[in-house]
């Protein structure tokens, strides 16, 4: 009799190293350090330690200075870590000295992004903006830093854009990306007449950052199976659905979430994807109010919007999470001057900063879900009603 014994697989080593600049302060970094510690989680990594160097800039060669980059390369080599990531963008010189001490994988915030985007991708729409995306990051970084890379099999960041060997001649890499730019401009057209086929109903595109709970909202309304799950970026496609309150039908549609320091390759790749942003009539923008850094998050959206010209619509603020919430809460401003809020303080203040209501629910508990069919509902019909005036019954 043979034994069946179940071969887990190797879980990544990593370390996290980040600035403590004029620009971020200590606490302001260890809040980057908390989501990239849930970036390579994401990954499927698990982080083993995290340093900090306080800087007034990068070193231009190494990224922290070179007793630093000793200590993180002694405790690499006696804890046999995998993966060092850096939480912001290095250069492939940066890239290349960097390894040259540590012996192992080195990653930016960018690259490991890429890499879980990779993963996440899963129709051709997709993968063709990833793919694009990645050739985009790989063509600055090409010079001399990819050798070490042909040694290496899988693992996080290794997710490649589809060949055995990153091929290095930039003229190849070029080529490469016309192509899939030239292949994104097809799928666009076809993107467009779907759109153009769902007929005049009203749209309306869920939005927020990343693991906000979209997709857990999207499926209560629309009472569908969308993936959703406890992870960044675990809804990367884009998903739209017909969904009906009262007799009302309008088309509800989740996007990908938003992140902070958002590689800008993958904001232009994914230009297209968010076409159901800009063409939407109303954006609900989800955010997670048990977040500590949750206004934070709220302004890296309004950004991200501008970045796409799509801060013109009317947007309805869904507060989510609060069965996550503590009996007193604090906002962002109330967490630096040392107040606390309850919720009823946080419901005055996000009425008054945005003159019109904010909800507050919790998708997974169900709460308040009708006080926000009511609220879409009002949205909703304003636009209905202006496309189609004849049709009073649905009043």
């Amino acid at each position: 009799m043979f034994e069946l014994i179940e071969i887990k697989p190797t879980v990544e080593k990593v370390v996290l190293i980040g600035l403590i600049t004029q620009k971020q302060g200590e606490k302001k970094i260890n809040e980057f350090l908390d989501e990239l510690d849930f970036l390579v989680d994401t990954a499927g990594g698990e982080v083993q330690y995290r340093f900090v160097q306080r800087l007034d800039r990068p070193n231009p060669r190494t990224f922290v200075g070179s007793g630093k980059l000793e200590e993180i390369a002694a405790y690499i080599h006696a804890e046999g870590i995998d993966t060092a990531v850096f939480d912001d963008e290095l250069n492939g010189s940066q890239i290349r000295n960097i390894q040259e001490v540590f012996q192992c994988k080195v990653l930016d915030r960018n690259n490991l992004i890429l890499d879980i985007f990779a993963r996440r991708a899963h129709t051709a729409h997709a993968r063709t903006q990833v793919e694009l995306a990645q050739y985009q990051y790989l063509l600055p970084r090409l010079t001399r830093m990819w050798t070490h890379l042909s040694k290496q099999r899988g693992g996080i960041g290794m997710r490649g854009p589809g060949e055995k060997e990153i091929e290095t001649d930039r003229r190849i890499i070029r080529d490469k990306i016309a192509l899939l730019k030239g292949q994104l401009v097809q799928i666009d057209k076809q993107k467009t007449t779907q759109r153009s086929n769902r007929g005049n109903m009203v749209r309306v595109a869920l939005i927020g950052y990343t693991n906000v709970g979209k997709s857990t909202l999207m499926n209560v309304l629309s009472k569908s199976d969308v993936f959703a799950e406890n992870k960044l970026f675990a809804t990367l496609d884009t998903t739209v659905r017909k969904v009906v309150i009262g007799n009302l039908p309008f088309l509800l549609s989740d996007t990908v979430g938003f992140i902070r320091k958002l590689p800008h390759s993958l904001v232009e790749a994914f230009k297209s994807t968010l076409d159901e942003v800009r063409e939407s009539d109303i954006l609900v923008h989800v955010v997670d109010i048990s977040h500590r850094g949750f206004e934070e998050q709220i302004d890296i959206v309004n950004q991200t919007l501008a970045e796409i010209q799509a801060n013109d619509k009317p947007i309805l603020m869904i507060f989510n999470k609060i069965d996550a919430l503590p009996p007193h809460v604090a906002s962002q401003e109330a967490i630096d001057d040392m107040t606390f809020r309850d919720m009823e303080t946080l419901k005055r203040h996000w009425v008054a900063r945005n003159n019109e209501p904010a909800v507050f629910i919790s998708a997974t508990q169900k709460e308040n879900l009708e006080e926000l069919r009511d609220v879409l509902y009002y949205n909703i019909m304003a636009i209905h009603s202006k496309r189609y005036p004849n049709e009073k019954y649905l009043f």
